[in-house]
């Protein structure tokens, strides 16, 4: 059973607050007492509560950080750089997992705040359902940080990438390897990022004179299943198409997938490109083309981000933009 303060000045004999002082080199505590109080805590192996200390000073030093899944490494890399630089200063996270649910999202910031956490970063599921939620958050001047997606029409602080150029680029580096019938897998009409990428694919596609045609654009989940009937339907339709951008990494193994198993080859006869590339993208024959975030880079930004809200809550929002690495693979041809 853990040691704790009352024990330690019962077995001394002397006063809980004495004893305290006496371990926090407080004042009115002789060195012959303060000798003491340290020998026996030694003896007992009495070890501080840090929670108590740090809540006595209204702090916790723990954030909280809230994922939209947890399948793929995109979570678990901007985590570990949330992590490394929090780590330096004495912080400890709590993650959340929304599984792409707005409802558990909402828990979750419930859930944070009960366990009294000092800022929450958060990549949001969709970007109208808790807006709410975040405005009374932030007029509580309560330290929250959005990375890769963001509230749409909500003042914050985040850091993301530049969605719009990173897909425009994409999207020509497929029209010049001459396709011209290119699917867009959207992903959920609740995360905004699929809209602004859905911008880029549009006017790359008018840059080079191509019609704009809506049956090409399969709004879709974000799950491999997803990615794989979007395919599925396109080609039972008989819909004539010659390469697919997708919105996310996991959508394009899914088409990837289909494609296979119809044995359509890749890039021959289709190619393949995706936003949100990880190492999964290396690992699947052929290599995946895909727009890489700096995802370490941007959790360090995040927590950054974080402590500066909690140093000065009142600090005006910050909007830092990220730049991607564009990896062109042998799914979308040679270059």
């Amino acid at each position: 059973m853990r040691t704790t303060l009352k024990d330690l000045a019962k077995h001394l004999n002397l006063s809980i607050s004495t004893v305290s002082r006496a371990l926090s080199e407080g004042k009115d505590v002789s060195q012959r007492t303060r000798d003491r109080v340290i020998k026996a805590a030694a003896e007992l192996n009495y070890r501080a509560n840090p929670l108590g200390l740090n809540l006595k000073q209204g702090i916790t030093k723990t954030i909280g950080v809230i994922v939209p899944e947890m399948i793929t490494p995109f979570a678990a890399e901007v985590i570990s750089g949330i992590q490394a630089l929090l780590n330096k200063y004495g912080y400890k996270i709590i993650i959340g997992n929304s599984e792409e649910n707005s409802q558990k999202e909402a828990d979750n910031i419930l859930l944070m705040e009960n366990f009294m956490v000092d800022g929450i970063i958060i990549c949001p599921c969709d970007y109208k359902a808790n807006i709410k939620i975040y405005e009374a958050l932030q007029l509580r001047n309560f330290p929250l940080v959005f990375y890769d997606r963001i509230p749409h029409g909500l003042e914050g602080t985040y850091v993301a990438v530049d969605d719009y150029h990173e897909s425009f680029f994409m999207v020509e580096h497929l029209i010049r390897h001459k396709r011209n019938k290119i699917v867009y897998l959207q992903g959920p009409e609740g995360i905004y990022n699929s809209k602004t990428r859905a911008k880029g694919y549009k006017n790359a596609l008018a840059k080079f004179k191509i019609p704009f045609d809506p049956a090409l654009v399969i709004q879709t989940g974000m799950t491999f299943d997803g990615g794989k009937r979007a395919i599925e339907n396109l080609l039972q339709n008989k819909t004539s198409f010659d390469a697919i951008f997708s919105f996310s990494e996991l959508l394009a193994l899914g088409a990837m997938s289909c494609l296979k198993l119809n044995k359509i080859e890749i890039p021959n006869q289709v190619a393949v490109a995706t936003f949100s590339g990880t190492f999964l993208s290396t690992v699947v024959y052929p290599q995946l083309s895909s727009v890489e975030q700096p995802l370490r880079i941007m959790g360090q930004t995040a927590a950054d981000l974080i402590l500066e809200k909690i140093k000065n809550p009142s600090i005006p929002s910050k909007k830092i933009i990220l730049h991607s690495q564009t990896q062109i693979r042998s799914s979308t041809g040679k270059l």
